[in-house]
């Protein structure tokens, strides 16, 4: 009864064997037919779009922008944590396709004021219950840069009324010296 038993699961596993040995090797030779084929733009985009929306300290007061040219990647915006500008550095350098990385990202000067202003802005906006519903991402999508009291809104929202109103919203926190609004609206993404 044993050795039968053994018989069995030593034809299984030999089938189990054979059967992926095939579609590993397919498998592979696609892997490596593409990697002689170089990636198009459009590719490089989404993969350096994907992992810079993926680095675990980008948070809403950060904003980070690039640019795709032919293999080179161009880095642009603002951090409050030095460590982002790095870790974003890194994480596009080591993206199949691309050639060289030019890192642009500014380091937001380290201020308690600003770091106060931070948050104040952040209730203001995001408490408002027509804006509420941009703070339910891992990355929310309008961000708030504060440099020396000033605040630079960043990012998509859905209409004018909404870019209009994030712009009120920020521009009655006390302390705030100015606020310049880039946020674009989905029709104007670009």
């Amino acid at each position: 009864m044993r050795k039968e038993l053994r018989a069995i699961i030593t034809v299984i596993l030999l089938a189990a064997l054979f059967t992926t040995v095939p579609c590993a090797s397919a498998a592979s030779a696609q892997k490596s037919k593409n990697q002689g084929e170089p990636k198009t733009e459009k590719q490089l985009i989404r993969e350096v779009r994907h992992e810079l929306v993926m680095l675990p300290y980008y948070s809403v007061f950060d904003n980070l922008s690039y640019k795709v040219e032919g293999d080179k990647v161009i880095l642009e915006g603002q951090v409050v944590r030095p460590t982002l500008k790095s870790d974003a550095e890194a994480v596009v350098k080591h993206i199949d396709g691309i050639g060289s990385v030019v890192n642009n990202i500014e380091v937001l000067p380290l201020s308690p004021m600003d770091d106060e202003l931070r948050r104040a802005v952040y209730r203001a906006v995001y408490g408002e219950t027509g804006l509420s519903r941009y703070g339910f991402s891992a990355v929310p999508s309008i961000h708030i840069i504060v440099k020396n009291g000033n605040v630079t809104l960043e990012g998509l929202v859905d209409n004018d009324t909404d870019k209009s109103l994030a712009n009120l919203r920020a521009s009655q926190v006390p302390n705030v010296f100015s606020v310049k609004n880039n946020l674009r609206t989905a029709g104007n993404s670009k």
